[in-house]
């Protein structure tokens, strides 16, 4: 089974995710605090980091980087409600193993980009 990591702070967000990725047939984790995240991140353990850019205490591009530390091989799609600067997309390496989405997040699309970057 794959696993996939949610990290965004609105439980609302983490939960709808989750039931519907799980409904999928994949195992989800949700953090809605990004360093605690970053702190328990394990490297191995996920194919799919999905991280909201904005966030308190460390966004998005933070984390990428903590948990790039510990894995460089898990695939990260970033998802905002916000328009993303080139200087801000810019950030994430241009490994392949980096995708975005829009808020809201039309979930579908959501499972097909899950799915695209487990099979990338």
């Amino acid at each position: 089974m794959k696993k996939i990591l949610v990290v965004d702070d609105d439980p609302n967000i983490t939960l709808t995710f989750k039931i519907i990725l799980e409904k999928k047939a994949f195992h989800v984790d949700v953090y809605n605090d990004s360093t605690k995240a970053a702190e328990e991140f394990q490297g191995g353990v996920y194919d799919v980091a999905l991280l909201d850019i904005r966030m308190p205490k460390m966004n998005g591009f933070e984390l990428y980087n903590e948990i790039r530390k510990k894995d460089s091989k898990v695939r990260v799609c970033f998802i905002t409600a916000f328009e993303i600067s080139k200087d801000e997309s810019g950030k994430p390496s241009a490994d392949g193993l980096v995708d975005f989405i829009r808020k809201p997040v039309d979930m579908e699309e959501l499972v097909n980009r899950v799915h695209s970057l487990i099979s990338a």
